[in-house]
């Protein structure tokens, strides 16, 4: 019985040290998928002049939070961007808006 006690707090501790990893926000996050973005609205949201894409940065997060959503509900007609939009939690998609809107 006492070897179950045992193995039982040694779980709890193991699952506690993983819920807490997981609490801690990673500081990255926004940075790293709006990444993703790059290919076609440059880096850091700087577009090319003249590639036809959109510039993101310095956009307020609203703007660029509706087009998101705008995409992902298939208001707004896209080529690519309401596949992609989909693959995001709504708060990922405020996290992406919120990093392009700071950039300058």
């Amino acid at each position: 019985m006492k070897v179950l006690q045992w193995f039982a707090g040694i779980c709890l501790l193991g699952t506690l040290g993983v819920a807490q990893a997981e609490a801690r926000p990673d500081p990255d996050l926004a940075r790293n998928l709006a990444a993703t973005c790059a290919n076609c609205h440059g880096t850091n949201g700087r577009a090319v002049q003249g590639a036809g894409n959109e510039e993101l940065a310095g956009v307020p997060k609203d703007k660029l939070l509706q087009k998101l959503r705008d995409f992902r509900s298939g208001a707004k007609p896209a080529t690519i961007m309401h596949q992609i939009s989909k693959g995001y939690t709504e708060a990922q998609l405020e996290l992406v808006a919120a990093y392009f809107a700071a950039q300058k």
